[in-house]
């Protein structure tokens, strides 16, 4: 049997069917077009940058499943708003996703609706609702990838990927160990980057910080800038006198450096010609400041004006009424008066007792309570100096000296002590225990007990009736 008598009993077959029942089938039971849900179903509208060839009545789908159709696509602006017509039964988020896809390489567009990769909204998607342009994409198309292709084939550089790959080679030929240490230190110093992530974001923040700061003030800096100009314009106006002055200093400083080498000898001679005086200075010690103090009240000391009453002056005399003294002091001769000041030339003060012999008479005004009495033997006559050719380190008097407690003469060249005294020419002055006048070494030290204080008042002098005679106990 041929195909063409096949066909002819097929057609007749059918239309002996047709009035048996087998009738068409109920349109309602058909799928609509694109996938179009039954019913009314909810309209949402995505709007797309670019909908490429995407037509009315293409399938909505949801996971690969169509659950509606592209209602209608219009044009506003440079947008396409897209309304889709999804099944009443679809839920999907509110923040849900929309992209234009192909079905095949050539195949059919159609729209997929989804729910975002993270962070899905708890609110459904509603009838009316819009998905933003955000929210919304497309897949590339055949075209763009062929035409992509053709690029790099088509004076891309592929051809030079050849020799791109020989020289590099070539380069790290031979050197593998440096190009991995240097592999490493990168390494090393992304992971330092990653440790200090915190600490770069915090300055970047502070930073972002600081220009937002700067943006709030940006017209107080435009005000400050803007007042700069009269001074720049000032500074403009006076560079070349401020270039001529900087020639000047320059200038000044080749002559003071001319001037210097010049009177660097003189500079030097002039220092140790002074070398002497600051030499005397300093052996002069507390004499000068206490000198200068008693200048300005002379020639009163500087503390009599606790003394000063009016018009008089309140003294006080302490009276050393010992009987031998005073019977001494009676009996005796009146020295000599070149016997009071120093003893003739080449003689010794106060020499020690030679073997077996008596102490030689001390000179008049060697200590306290001394005096030359040769009609008196048996009285004391006390020796209280050290002997000048043995002159010990430090040297404590006797106690029949009744000097002050701590009264001691350091060796000359002993360090001065706070408040002691130095003798520069060897003669003790007024204002100590020892009489004025009296010769010791010249640079012995008297300890500060040995030195009388500077009041007002005259506390005590101890001394013979020679000495009153002869104003010794002047204070």
């Amino acid at each position: 049997m041929t195909a063409r008598a096949l066909r002819a009993l097929a057609c007749a077959a059918a239309v002996v069917l047709l009035p048996a029942g087998c009738g068409l089938p109920d349109l309602a039971d058909l799928p609509l077009p694109g996938g179009a849900p039954k019913g009314d179903g909810y309209a949402v509208t995505a709007e797309f940058a670019d909908v490429l060839d995407l037509v009315p009545q293409a399938a909505v789908k949801v996971d690969d499943v169509t659950v509606g159709s592209v209602e209608r696509i219009s044009l506003d602006g440079w947008t396409a708003r897209v309304t889709l017509r999804l099944d009443a039964k679809v839920r999907l988020p509110a923040n849900a996703t929309a992209a234009v896809r192909q079905s095949s390489l050539l195949g059919e567009k159609y729209v997929a609706v989804a729910a975002p990769p993270t962070g899905a909204a708890s609110d459904r998607l509603a009838d009316g609702d819009v998905i933003p342009l955000p929210r919304t994409s497309r897949g590339t198309e055949v075209e763009e990838v062929l035409a992509a292709l053709g690029l790099l084939l088509n004076g891309g550089g592929l051809a030079q990927l050849r020799t791109i790959n020989r020289e590099l080679s070539a380069a790290l030929d031979g050197r593998e160990p440096a190009v991995k240490d240097t592999l490493h230190q990168l390494d090393t110093f992304i992971g330092g980057l990653e440790k200090q992530k915190a600490d770069l974001v915090r300055a970047i923040e502070a930073l972002d910080r600081l220009t937002t700061r700067l943006n709030q003030q940006k017209q107080v800096l435009g005000d400050a800038v803007d007042s700069l100009a009269p001074g720049l314009t000032t500074l403009a106006g006076q560079r070349a006198q401020l270039t001529g002055a900087l020639t000047a200093l320059g200038e000044l400083g080749q002559v003071g450096t001319r001037v210097v080498n010049r009177s660097r000898d003189n500079t030097v001679a002039s220092l140790k010609a002074l070398q002497p005086i600051l030499e005397q200075l300093v052996r002069a010690g507390d004499d000068l400041p206490k000198s200068l103090d008693f200048m300005l009240s002379f020639p009163f000391p500087p503390n009599v004006t606790g003394a000063v009453v009016g018009d008089f002056v309140n003294l006080s005399i302490t009276a050393d009424l010992d009987a031998a003294s005073i019977l001494a002091n009676l009996l005796a001769a009146a020295p000599p008066p070149a016997s009071t000041t120093r003893p003739p030339t080449g003689s010794t003060p106060n020499r020690p007792p030679a073997a077996g012999g008596d102490r030689p008479t001390p000179r008049p005004g060697t200590g306290p309570g001394s005096g030359t009495n040769p009609l008196l033997p048996g009285l004391p006559i006390l020796d209280c100096l050290p002997d000048p050719d043995d002159f010990p380190a430090i040297w404590t008097p006797p106690k029949d000296c009744l000097l002050p407690k701590g009264c001691v003469l350091l060796k000359p060249g002993s360090i001065i002590p706070i408040g002691g005294l130095i003798l520069p020419k060897g003669l003790v002055p007024r204002g100590t225990v020892f009489p004025p006048g009296t010769e010791l070494p010249a640079g012995t030290i008297l300890s500060p007990q040995c030195v009388l204080p500077v009041t007002g008042a005259i506390d005590g002098v101890i001394g013979g009736l020679t000495d009153v005679l002869g104003g010794g106990l002047r204070p």
